[in-house]
């Protein structure tokens, strides 16, 4: 199963030296509690970590410096329990370059009306400083998130949380790396594309490879290791040997299993996250990969049929948003235009994702009827 590493997010709280050392102590105190709260609540697929209470631009610059440079943060979440001036936050909030969550909560769900005075009033300004922070993140063209309520609710937890996989995802952006068996599929438009300009602003690497590189890979996979992966197969799935001659049956399942024992080694001594191959393209192969495909899809890689790049990377991008549950590609094959029944019929020749079955999944063999295989 391909993993991502243990990424965490800094929680950043923005005031001002004005309130005097009492005062920003009962910050940081209250920003903890809300942290170890949060983090308690299940809600959240990483872990929030205090960093500061920042209260100059000194401050916040370097500290948005450590979050550039430290590999295991993914992003950043911003509070303004007090008032901040927020032309101490220009040069840090220029230098990020890692996904920033503005959380415009406070610490208490309601207003104390019996007790409040200006010492809770200079304590809780959590609402003056959201608009001078925002004010600035707009002024700066900053394409942050903004996350609005009190930090207990169940909704803004759920919104912290899917931030958090899309700033994972971008992170692992830089490190997605496909592996394209064969080229584009030939003569189709929209597999194509500028694979320097995908490097430029998502991070992909996008290298090409004949299929000879992958049967020689094939050749090197040995009985032992089919027959490993056969027994494991028998147990996870229902082998249905149907209207085909048994041995016949187990020659092809087997012959799938070799071409995914060789992908894996070839992508995972590579650095590779996703792949893609071309049923123009099958040098040497008996078959096209496809339960080869699938298993891998299931551990975690991206595809995408006919040398499609783009989207075996944007497949592996939304796995990882997704915890790898209930993706995959997928295309529009067939319409229903029946007035008032509209529906596109998704599928695909046989690399079909099996996260998203219901079900136990079933072994067929089939002819397939094109790329003459």
């Amino acid at each position: 199963m391909l993993k991502i590493k243990d990424y965490e997010f800094w929680f950043i709280v923005g005031s001002q030296h004005l309130y005097g050392k009492e005062t920003l102590d009962a910050v940081k105190e209250d920003a903890e509690k809300i942290i170890n709260e949060i983090n308690a609540s299940g809600k959240l697929p990483y872990p929030i970590v205090f960093k500061t209470v920042a209260t100059t631009a000194d401050s916040i610059t370097q500290v948005m410096k450590e979050v550039n440079y430290n590999d295991n943060v993914a992003g950043v979440i911003t509070w303004m329990h007090t008032f901040s001036p927020a032309k101490n936050w220009i040069r840090g909030t220029k230098l990020l370059q890692k996904p920033l969550l503005h959380l415009a909560t406070q610490f208490l769900d309601h207003i104390p009306w019996e007790t409040i005075d200006m010492d809770y009033m200079n304590l809780h300004q959590s609402a003056h400083g959201d608009r001078e922070y925002g004010f600035i993140n707009a002024r700066l063209n900053k394409n942050n998130k903004i996350v609005v309520g009190h930090w207990k609710d169940e909704k803004v937890q759920t919104q912290i949380g899917q931030w958090m996989d899309v700033a994972v995802a971008y992170n692992e952006s830089f490190n997605i790396k496909v592996a394209r068996f064969g080229d584009n599929m030939r003569n189709v438009a929209v597999t194509d594309g500028d694979k320097i300009e995908a490097q430029i602003q998502f991070g992909w690497t996008v290298d090409y490879y004949g299929i000879g590189d992958l049967v020689a890979e094939m050749k090197e996979v040995t009985d032992q290791e089919i027959e490993a992966v056969y027994a494991e197969c028998q147990e996870k799935y229902d082998l249905v040997v149907g209207n085909n001659d048994p041995a016949y049956f187990e020659d092809h399942v087997k012959e799938q299993i070799r071409i995914e024992i060789a992908l894996r080694k070839f992508l995972d001594r590579g650095g590779y996250t996703a792949f893609t191959t071309n049923f123009e393209d099958l040098w040497g192969m008996k078959q096209l990969p496809g339960m080869a495909v699938q298993r891998l899809n299931a551990e975690g890689y991206g595809f995408a049929g006919e040398g499609d790049w783009k989207t075996a990377a944007l497949d592996r991008l939304v796995k990882i948003m997704a915890h790898n549950e209930k993706t995959g590609f997928m295309e529009d094959y067939t319409y229903n235009l029946v007035k008032g029944h509209e529906e596109i019929l998704g599928s695909h020749m046989l690399e079909v994702d099996p996260t998203l079955a219901s079900g136990k999944i079933r072994v067929e063999v089939h002819p397939l009827g094109i790329g003459d295989r």
